[in-house]
């Protein structure tokens, strides 16, 4: 019997694991963000293409994740000794052919690029262009000769991206100019996000340097790593607290609020995180939920100050 016909079929459950929905908030609360933003700012989103928007956001991180887990199953950097919950290693556990992933991957990557491009219809190429820069960097960062995953620059890129093009993008969409200034009020979720990658790469150390990614982890060490890891957190604690005092005043006080009482417990418990690979599971679990309570709150926020515009003017 050949390896393929041992293979099983690529259900909806296994279809839904390889889009890893416990990872969607890295596009979720960017989305959620920059539907508010543009809202509380009258800059004429519709109600229909903010849901459309937000869903290719989802249907486009889930072709990462599904791209990402295709090309570290076929180049053999996955294995069932490396901590990761059965749910995260689909094509390892689910014995699933890994063509059929691929081609999820495509699907995936088409749908939310023609979501996109329907909701940005009739507003010039400017959201077209920041969608093609996000589709570039899909494509390359787990594929390619060198992937940016594999770089010292994959924390950098993954936040800018998913934090902070997603909030351009559909601001572009809502009257086809560039808000640049959407790029410095997205910090917080650009810092965020950041870190889910650098949660996984500080725990997966060992494993890359065998693989021979170069990742920023891998570059500089687990100490020094764990010594930025916790500086960033901090930092990113203090703008999800701050920020919204600052642009939107006292309505603002609503994500400092969220932090305090929501935060505590998951920051303290994240800041002795020792990225170990052993703990790799409790590290990403712990910054996922991390970005739940802070960004949530953040574009809680915001959807506040939308709130009161509504009633207020």
């Amino acid at each position: 019997m050949s390896q393929c016909e041992n293979y099983k079929p690529l259900t909806p459950k296994l279809a839904l694991d390889l889009a890893a929905p416990r990872t969607w908030v890295a596009s979720v609360f960017p989305a959620l963000f920059g539907n508010f933003y543009c809202w509380q700012q009258g800059m004429g989103l519709t109600w229909i293409r903010g849901i459309m928007l937000l869903a290719a956001c989802i249907l486009l991180q889930s072709a990462v994740n599904t791209f990402n887990d295709y090309f570290d199953f076929i180049k053999g950097t996955d294995s069932e000794g490396d901590h990761v919950e059965i749910s995260d290693a689909v094509l390892i556990y689910g014995n699933i052919n890994p063509k059929s992933a691929l081609i999820l991957g495509i699907v995936y990557m088409a749908a939310g690029a023609a979501l996109g491009l329907i909701s940005c219809m009739g507003n010039g190429m400017i959201p077209v262009l920041i969608g093609i820069i996000g589709g570039v960097v899909i494509l390359l960062y787990s594929g390619g000769p060198v992937p940016v995953s594999y770089l010292p620059i994959g924390e950098l890129v993954s936040g800018f991206v998913m934090g902070g093009l997603i909030p351009l993008g559909i601001a572009g969409c809502a009257d086809g100019k560039l808000h640049w200034q959407i790029l410095l009020y997205s910090l917080p979720l650009i810092v965020g996000i950041a870190l889910i990658m650098m949660s996984n790469n500080g725990s997966d150390i060992e494993k890359d340097m065998r693989a021979g990614r170069r990742t920023l982890p891998t570059c500089i060490g687990r100490k020094k790593t764990v010594r930025l890891y916790r500086y960033f957190i901090i930092s990113w604690v203090t703008l999800a607290a701050v920020m919204p005092l600052t642009l939107l005043g006292f309505t603002g006080f609503i994500s400092t609020i969220f932090v305090v009482i929501f935060g505590r417990k998951v920051i303290k418990k994240q800041l002795s995180c020792r990225l170990e690979p052993q703990g790799r599971i409790a590290t990403m679990q712990g910054i996922v939920l991390m970005n739940i309570v802070l960004n949530g709150a953040y574009a809680a926020s915001f959807a506040a100050g939308f709130v009161q515009e509504v009633f207020h003017g």
